[in-house]
Order: C-alpha cells, then structure tokens, then sequence
C-alpha cells in the first residue's frame, strides 16, 4: 500500500523519529521530573510532527507554512531542553549527541521545507 499525504514527506518520518527517541530516552529521567522538564521535552518534540500533520491538513500553502513555522518554534525549544537535560546530567554525551544530531537534521529539512513553500 502506497503513502499519501504527509507521511510521505521525508520532514515528516524525521520528526516523527525524533519525538520518538525523546520519549524513549526520557523513560530515564527521575521520575519527580515527570511533571517538569520529561512532560515538557516531551510536548516539544512531539508538537513538531503534529504541526507539519495539521499545516499539511489545512487548504493552502500559505497555512502549512503558518505551521511549519510553529514547528521550528517547537524544535528550537527541544533544543534548548535537550541541552538544559544534558546539565542536569539526565542525559548522557552519548545521548545527548544523538538526540541532538538528530534534531539539526529535523531543522535543515524544515527549514528546506518552508523555504520551498
């Protein structure tokens, strides 16, 4: 069965890995971080996935780039908390590496992306 819509946008599958492996990794942060910084990582790196979702759902071109524009907000905040976890030593280098690796390569498709629109 062929993808339609926004699952076959490459932006797309990378976000979607990196939300994913946030919420992976942050299985392992202390567990009165719940409510703080793991929730907060957490609806960052996720809410990049669901606006390019909701952008590429709406009517015109004009709208995706509305909401692709919110998802570099998003990924710019999951930056920061992926750096400010490494402080805490909630992250490891290693981790911390990937994770962020991971995310460059989100923000130059999204940036590709929205200068294409």
């Amino acid at each position: 069965m062929e993808e339609k819509g926004y699952k076959k946008l490459i932006v797309w599958r990378k976000a979607d890995e990196l939300a994913y492996q946030v919420y992976i990794t942050a299985k392992n942060f202390p567990k009165d971080e719940i409510y703080g910084i793991t929730s907060q990582l957490r609806r960052a790196a996720l809410s990049v996935p669901t606006n390019i979702v909701e952008g590429y759902g709406r009517q015109g071109r004009k709208e995706l780039k509305q909401f692709i524009n919110i998802a570099l907000g998003s990924l710019a905040e999951t930056e920061y908390l992926l750096d400010f976890s490494l402080r805490l030593e909630y992250l490891t280098g290693e981790g911390h590496k990937k994770l962020q690796d991971l995310r460059q390569e989100v923000g130059n498709l999204l940036w590709k992306f929205y200068n294409s629109l």
